[in-house]
């Protein structure tokens, strides 16, 4: 037994290191370390030098993801070209932020250009999907901030054009494509480090006043704009369940909103959860607006996989009591418990994008995938029960 244990450790190792390519091979044999002592191991961002491999552009930039949108799209070899924005107060603080960006006219403008092969939109949250079908019937793929479709009946149309005009649709579910920490436990569950994958645990908590002078804009506290709380922050979980468990099928066993505590935003949900079985595993999902101002950061996001042989728990934007630094991984296996700084590694979904975009290919998310997650969000807010709870 020992034996067998020592050899599916090295091929964990190898594997990992084989993915990264900078992985340390000590990380996973190093002593039990306990939160307040950490080990830490890094490896070093990849940076890209090279000519731009696509064009983009942008329509709509109502939320601020829109910038690390942009960013990823940069690094994977995209340069930015052109944005559209009908808020003249929006439009100017972008032109502020990048000057060398051509400003248009209108949004046909952008759709027009046959030199621009993706759009890119943090828009209000209910016209991302016609704005991605328009882009798809202009010969151009699509890149959308999540949540990337509020309805059941625009994810059918969405699906639809899709099949038709063979572009690519696709949402950037930040808290996995951008959070360093949840691509090296992806890494990590591929190699086998915690056996099967039996569960996920997704908590997405929020901060209400996490913005400029803590002033939202009105469409933020009304339903029809942004989904509903579960198909807005919990697509984020829904995303992971799927990609952590494997699950190419799922459904939703329970769910529950409501508005608890802002009476004032009549419209609002400020929290729910979601029950789900997959068929590749389980999933618990539980997203609020209630993060305290007194933490470091808008929302102590965490992910806990559970696998037939250890755990893994990935902690976001901090770590509790330790560290205000986020991209903080612990593995737990049937020997040791092993921390991970990630922070200094690579995020590779912009650069796969821009390869799908150029080679006509799903490397970065399928769109099987992109859409049953939106779905499973959808389904999730439509049947959810309302929690009334008593004063």
């Amino acid at each position: 037994m020992k034996k067998q244990h020592a050899s599916r450790r090295t091929f964990i190792k190898d594997s990992v290191t084989s993915a990264a390519g900078l992985l340390a091979m000590s990380t996973l044999s190093t002593p039990k370390v306990d939160a307040s002592e950490p080990v830490v191991n890094t490896r070093r961002e990849e940076t890209m030098n090279q000519a731009p491999r696509i064009r983009f552009s942008v329509i709509g930039i109502n939320h601020d993801h829109i910038h690390g949108q942009i960013g990823a799209v940069v690094r994977g070899g995209g340069q930015l070209v052109a944005f559209y924005a009908k808020e003249p107060d929006l439009a100017a603080a972008f032109a502020k932020r990048y000057p060398d960006v051509k400003q248009a006219r209108s949004q046909q403008e952008i759709l027009d250009d046959r030199s621009i092969q993706l759009v890119v939109s943090a828009g209000i949250p209910v016209d991302r999907a016609p704005l991605g079908i328009a882009v798809m019937q202009h010969g151009k793929d699509y890149m959308a901030d999540k949540p990337g479709i509020t309805t059941l009946a625009q994810l059918a149309e969405v699906r639809r054009v899709q099949k038709a005009t063979k572009r690519i649709y696709s949402i950037m579910y930040s808290e996995r494509f951008e959070n360093k920490a949840t691509v090296r436990a992806g890494e990590l569950v591929k190699a086998g480090a915690i056996g099967k994958v039996l569960q996920t645990t997704g908590l997405g908590p929020h901060r209400l006043n996490n913005v400029s002078g803590g002033v939202r804009p009105s469409w933020f506290y009304d339903r029809k704009y942004f989904g509903g709380i579960i198909c807005d922050i919990a697509s984020h979980q829904f995303d992971q369940f799927l990609f952590f468990t494997g699950s190419t099928e799922a459904s939703v066993v329970a769910s529950q909103v409501g508005n608890v505590h802002h009476p004032q935003y009549p419209l609002f949900e400020d929290f729910g959860d979601v029950m789900l079985r997959g068929n590749g595993g389980m999933g618990y999902i539980r997203v609020d607006w209630f993060t305290p101002n007194g933490l470091s950061t808008w929302g102590d996001g965490r992910l806990t996989i559970i696998g037939t042989d250890g755990f893994l728990e990935i902690r976001k934007n901090c770590d509790l009591g330790r560290s205000k630094a986020g991209n903080n991984l612990y593995l737990t296996d049937q020997k040791e418990t092993t921390y991970f700084d990630c922070n200094n590694d690579p995020l590779p979904y912009g650069k796969l994008l821009v390869d799908d975009v150029l080679n006509r290919t799903e490397t970065a998310m399928t769109q099987h995938h992109c859409f049953l997650a939106t779905e499973l969000a959808l389904q999730a807010q439509q049947q959810a029960q309302k929690i009334n709870l008593k004063k």
